[in-house]
């Protein structure tokens, strides 16, 4: 393997970031290429400089600069929402106009009543400073979450029958594990003892009395991903993509996991029954079993979070029963 400058492989990184979208022009001197046109999302760079891809038909096959042509798209931000339990606690007034001096807890489920005035107030608690990048304005480090991370605010949203309170988050790329991991710590201290401590202290006024609204709390509270949160849980056991075909037309297609619908195939050779076998082929390849593939496809058309999209099912369905047959 070719070696290249550090400082180079160090800019190549930093202007191509994990995530970016490429448009390939021409790929020269690979025997089966990935053919002009064609989309994908950048893996990562490799030491040598390559560009190790994940194409939208299935295919992974890397791009060497200097023997392929490509177009790598600007990178555009994507929304990423961090979700917190939101509580509060109400003031109500009395039978004379003035608050009572205790509060009365709300919770989620309780609070969405006053999702008009909450939100109101995130976004009237927003400083100056804050316009072009939210709470990130004060984040005060040169890493690569300040890098890959554009904006946040604080805003609520109702799931699931109660208001949440929510962290929207403006990202380019996508975030290591480490990174979200900062990235949560970070936005957990502004909701405890920063941004979210002042915004507390500021009274809501509601229907019935003032509103303290909590971003942060002692009991039970987490901070969680929208997948980490409300996503179904996909079944073990299924690959990160297989082949299949249309009923109806025979095309070749790839099904991701976790993914609704269908990318057509690179490898579809326009014959019904020789796309058949090739599905086989190329799913025995990827250690692929029926069983996974009928589960990726249910998965796909369904929901993932249907029984159909657990291959487990499928091998309890037609597991062999024991004890003989019974004569009389």
């Amino acid at each position: 393997m070719n070696s290249i400058p550090k400082e180079w492989l160090a800019f190549l990184r930093e202007q191509y970031p994990a995530g970016s979208r490429i448009k390939l022009r021409e790929m020269k001197t690979d025997p089966d290429p990935i053919s002009s046109g064609a989309m994908g999302t950048l893996d990562f760079i490799d030491d040598a400089g390559h560009f190790h891809m994940r194409w939208d038909n299935g295919r992974t096959l890397s791009l060497v600069i200097g023997e392929d042509s490509f177009t790598v798209l600007p990178p555009e931000p994507t929304t990423m929402k961090l979700y917190m339990p939101l509580t509060a606690d109400l003031y109500e007034r009395n039978e004379w106009g003035d608050t009572e001096e205790e509060g009365t807890p709300l919770d989620g489920r309780e609070l969405r009543t006053y999702e008009g005035d909450i939100l109101a107030a995130l976004v009237k608690n927003r400083m100056p400073e804050e316009t072009e990048r939210g709470i990130m304005h004060w984040y005060g480090k040169n890493d690569s979450v300040d890098d890959k991370v554009r904006s946040v605010v604080f805003t609520a949203e109702e799931r699931n029958g109660q208001l949440w309170g929510v962290a929207e988050c403006r990202v380019v790329g996508t975030l290591t594990p480490e990174e979200l991991d900062t990235l949560k710590e970070y936005v957990s201290g502004q909701a405890s003892d920063g941004w979210g401590e002042g915004f507390e202290q500021r009274e809501i006024e509601a229907d019935g009395g003032e509103l303290y609204v909590h971003l942060w709390n002692w009991n039970n509270w987490s901070i969680q991903t929208e997948e980490e949160r409300f996503s179904p849980k996909i079944a073990e056991g299924l690959p990160e993509l297989c082949f299949s075909t249309i009923l109806t037309t025979g095309e070749l297609i790839c099904i991701k996991r976790g993914e609704t619908g269908y990318y057509p195939s690179d490898w579809d050779t326009g014959d019904k029954e020789r796309n058949v076998e090739l599905a086989d082929q190329l799913n025995e390849q990827l250690g692929v079993t029926m069983w996974q593939r009928k589960a990726m496809e249910v998965g796909s058309m369904c929901g993932w979070g249907c029984p159909g999209a657990d291959p487990a099912k499928y091998l309890e369905d037609f597991q062999p029963k024991t004890g003989g047959l019974t004569l009389e």
